[in-house]
């Protein structure tokens, strides 16, 4: 019996990665004296040990870059590229939400009878934000934004929101994020792949799990979860 579902925001809901390559090409551009394939590692590097400072998300993503910057410069980077990479960071934050496809469909119709959730990590005011221009927010039962995804988030969020993990979904475009936390909090474990994914979210497919699943698009999803009520 599953009684919860819960969501991924970004990439799984609506674009996100998308505003970030695009950025990263803006953050090159400003860059030219720097080789781009070494440029993009420092600055991924930068993340990688930043995200215990600043969490994720776009303030933590733009700090990084400015970090980046005055690292391959050697310290010589000109005030005005800080500038702007600090304005593509602000264009970031005030762009419109763009909704994937089916996710309106998807949610509207799971949420008629279980309960619906939203759990994703990052930013508190960029999400709120995001969730408000969606137009989704009605639906969910509850939303959870937090700042890492384990296990024991899964199993204090389903068991906040419905009758435990064990009777519970992830639903999310990242596996190591969505679903290898979910299914190890007892929870079943849907993948959603998207055309563009971060590098620090990869992980390999728990293909061997009985309660993974894969699906090409959230129109898939309603039919999925009847398909898992009916096992013995």
């Amino acid at each position: 019996m599953i009684t919860t579902i819960g969501f991924d925001a970004d990439d799984t809901l609506w674009q996100n990665e998308t505003f970030f390559r695009l950025t990263q090409d803006r953050f090159a551009s400003l860059l030219t004296d720097a080789d781009p394939v070494h440029l993009a590692e420092r600055l991924e590097a930068a993340e990688r040990r930043n995200l215990g400072h600043y969490g994720f998300g776009i303030k933590g993503f733009m700090l990084s870059m400015i970090e980046t910057a005055i690292e391959v410069t050697d310290g010589r980077v000109q005030a005005s590229v800080i500038a702007e990479i600090m304005a593509a960071g602000r264009e970031m934050l005030r762009h419109p939400v763009d909704l994937l496809p089916h996710a309106r469909e998807a949610v509207t119709a799971l949420a008629a009878d279980h309960k619906v959730v939203l759990i994703t990590k990052g930013d508190l005011l960029d999400q709120e934000r995001k969730l408000a221009q969606s137009g989704l927010g009605d639906l969910f039962h509850g939303v959870e934004i937090v700042s890492n995804k384990t296990p024991q988030i899964y199993r204090a969020a389903f068991a906040r929101h419905g009758a435990g993990a064990d009777q519970a979904m992830m639903v999310g475009n990242s596996l190591k994020s969505d679903v290898l936390p979910a299914l190890e909090a007892g929870a079943w474990g849907v993948y959603v792949p998207h055309a563009l994914t971060w590098t620090l979210e990869h992980a390999e497919p728990p293909v061997t799990d009985p309660r993974f699943r894969t699906i090409s698009d959230l129109g898939l999803l309603p039919a999925l979860v009847e398909d898992l009520q009916t096992l013995p």
